[in-house]
C-alpha cells in the first residue's frame, strides 16, 4: 500500500479490509491495466460470439462487460449469471468471472462447456483452484485479491481490465475514482447518507453497475435497496419514492427523469463522472452505513466467499 492509499484508509477511519481494498481501487485499475499487453492475447477475440458468465458480483460485470462489448462492435455477446446459462446455444467462446476459482456453478458449467467444443477463458483472483486449472485460458490477477467476504476491488479492477480491452482509455475513470476517494465524507455522500431506502438505475452497461451497487449495500449493510433499467423505474417503482429515500442514476440520465424524482419528494443523485468511479461512491456509502450500524462490512451475515455446492458427482 502506497503513501496515497495509507492517507485515504485513515481518512475512513480503518477497521476493516473493506476499506483498505475500496481504498486501492484506482490503483489497482492502473495496474492491471498496465499488464494489458500481456493479458489481451486471452480475452475474446474480436468477432468471436461470446457468452460471459458469474455467480453474484461477477454476474454483474458480465453484464457491463457483454453491453460494452457489442457496443464496441467486437461481436455478439450475452451475459448469464452461470446457473442460467442457455446449454445448447452455440458460442464460440464462454469468459467466465470468479474471484475465488471456487464457485461450483461455474466449474461444473467450464466443464459443459469444453465437452462441446466451447474455449473456456477465466478471469480469476486465486491461483491453484479448480477454475484455473479447468479453463483453456487463464486471465490471473492476484494482485486485486481481496481477503473481505465483500468483493469491491477484484470486481471493479476486473471490469476496468475489459474496459481497456475493447479500446477504451480509463484515464478519466481513474482520476475520477481517485477524486472520489479524497473527498470528504460529507460532501460524496451528500443526498444519501441518511436515506432510509436507495433505487440506483442506470442505461446501457451502466445496468449491472447500479444491480451490483444494490447488492453492496445490502450485503455490507444490510439496506433496503433495489435496482433497475432507468426506463423501467418509471414503469411501477417509482412508487415507492418519497421524502427521505433516494434514486441514484449510474451514469446516463433518461430526459424528465430527475424532474419526476424530484416531485415525489425523493433525493435524486447523479454525478458527471465515470460511472465505475460512481459505484466507488457506493462503496463508500457501504463503509459509512456499515460503521453507523455497528456491522462487520468484511463477513456479512449468512455469506461466504465463495459458494461452493454438493454436487450429484461429489454424492456418488
Amino acid at each position: 500500500m502506497n503513501k496515497h492509499q495509507e492517507e485515504i484508509v485513515m481518512a475512513f477511519n480503518p477497521s476493516s479490509h473493506l476499506q483498505a481494498e475500496v481504498s486501492s481501487e484506482p490503483d489497482s485499475w492502473a495496474a492491471v491495466i498496465a499488464r494489458l499487453p500481456e493479458l489481451a492475447p486471452l480475452l475474446p477475440a474480436a468477432g468471436a460470439r461470446v457468452a460471459v458468465v458469474g455467480c453474484g458480483t461477477s454476474f454483474y460485470m458480465a453484464q457491463s462487460y457483454a453491453a460494452l462489448r457489442e457496443r464496441a462492435g467486437q461481436g455478439e455477446t450475452d451475459a448469464f449469471a452461470a446457473s442460467e446459462y442457455p446449454h445448447g446455444r452455440g458460442y464460440d467462446a464462454l469468459l467466465a468471472i470468479s474471484r475465488s476459482g471456487t464457485t461450483t456453478e461455474v466449474i461444473e458449467l467450464i466443464k459443459d462447456a469444453k465437452s462441446q467444443g466451447v474455449k473456456t477463458i477465466a478471469v480469476v483472483a486465486t491461483e491453484g483452484t479448480p477454475i484455473t486449472e479447468l479453463a483453456d485460458q487463464v486471465v490471473l490477477l492476484p494482485e486485486v485479491d481481496e481477503q473481505s467476504v465483500v468483493q469491491t476491488r477484484f470486481a471493479t479492477s476486473t471490469l476496468a481490465l475489459l474496459r481497456a480491452s475493447l479500446g477504451e482509455d480509463l484515464t478519466g475513470a481513474i482520476a475520477d475514482a481517485r477524486a472520489v476517494l479524497a473527498e470528504d465524507e460529507a460532501s460524496a455522500l451528500a443526498g444519501v447518507a441518511d436515506a432510509e431506502q436507495v433505487t440506483f438505475v442506470g442505461r446501457g452497461w451502466t445496468v449491472g453497475l447500479a444491480t451490483e451497487a444494490g447488492l453492496k449495500l445490502r450485503e455490507s449493510a444490510q439496506f433496503w435497496t433495489e435496482s433497475y433499467p432507468a426506463m423501467e423505474y418509471r414503469h411501477g417503482p417509482v412508487s415507492i419514492a418519497t421524502t427521505g429515500r433516494a434514486v441514484w442514476a449510474m451514469g446516463e440520465v433518461p430526459e424528465g427523469l430527475e424532474q419526476q424524482v424530484a416531485a415525489t419528494g425523493a433525493h435524486f443523485v447523479s454525478r458527471d463522472i465515470d460511472p465505475l468511479a460512481d459505484l466507488v461512491r457506493v462503496h463508500r456509502l457501504c463503509l459509512y452505513k456499515a460503521r453507523t450500524l455497528d456491522l462487520d462490512p468484511d463477513n456479512p451475515r449468512h455469506l461466504t466467499r465463495s459458494v461452493i455446492l454438493q454436487t450429484s458427482a461429489d454424492q456418488a
